[in-house]
């Protein structure tokens, strides 16, 4: 965390991947661009896994490590400690997109199958037998239209992101951590590396 270098990239990237999770799930309450009743919106969009999970709670370390170390932070271990904290709340937040996105994209879309009721048609199907691999049944929803492959594209989009921010975030916490432990020894030169 003390490289000002790659913690500045990596706050980037972070930046503009909370973005993006931020527009994805909020692209998932207008499927395609249509405005529904909230009650017809899938269940898993409401856990606010985008924006809060892979957005908002990523975006902090993300802005954080824009700002940079520097002396202020490397220079003593409690000023260490908290961007560690902070990548942790970041990797915390990334699981969970993670975690809501694979739910999401298990049990499927909220849709109506021409009955004029909306259901979860493809809750209960086995992997083998998973909508995801077959194509075909993908017709069952009827409106909105198009609602299985929106809900699949966003859903794959956030469950990406939520992955690449979890490692990055991960790396964070583990470069910090290494900091806090031998890190401030070596830049003093206390260490002693020949055992002597």
């Amino acid at each position: 965390m003390c490289s000002e270098t790659g913690s500045r990239y990596t706050g980037m990237l972070l930046l503009a991947l909370a973005t993006a999770a931020i527009i994805a799930n909020l692209l998932l309450y207008f499927p395609n661009g249509r405005v529904l009743e909230p009650a017809q919106i899938t269940d898993f969009v409401w856990f606010f896994h985008g924006f809060l999970g892979a957005g908002l709670l990523v975006m902090v370390p993300a802005l954080m490590l824009l700002r940079g170390g520097g002396e202020g932070y490397c220079a003593h271990r409690c000023g260490m400690l908290f961007p560690v904290l902070l990548a942790i709340q970041g990797t915390v937040g990334a699981v969970y997109c993670v975690v809501i996105s694979s739910l999401g994209l298990l049990s499927g879309p909220f849709c109506d199958t021409g009955s004029g009721n909306y259901t979860y048609p493809f809750r209960n199907d086995s992997l083998e037998h998973n909508y995801l691999f077959n194509q075909p049944t993908w017709a069952t929803c009827q409106e909105p239209e198009h609602i299985v492959l929106w809900n699949v594209v966003l859903f794959s989009i956030l469950l990406g992101i939520g992955i690449v921010e979890a490692m990055l975030c991960l790396s964070q916490v583990i470069s910090g951590l290494c900091d806090i432990y031998c890190g401030t020894c070596i830049r003093k030169g206390q260490v002693n590396i020949t055992g002597l």
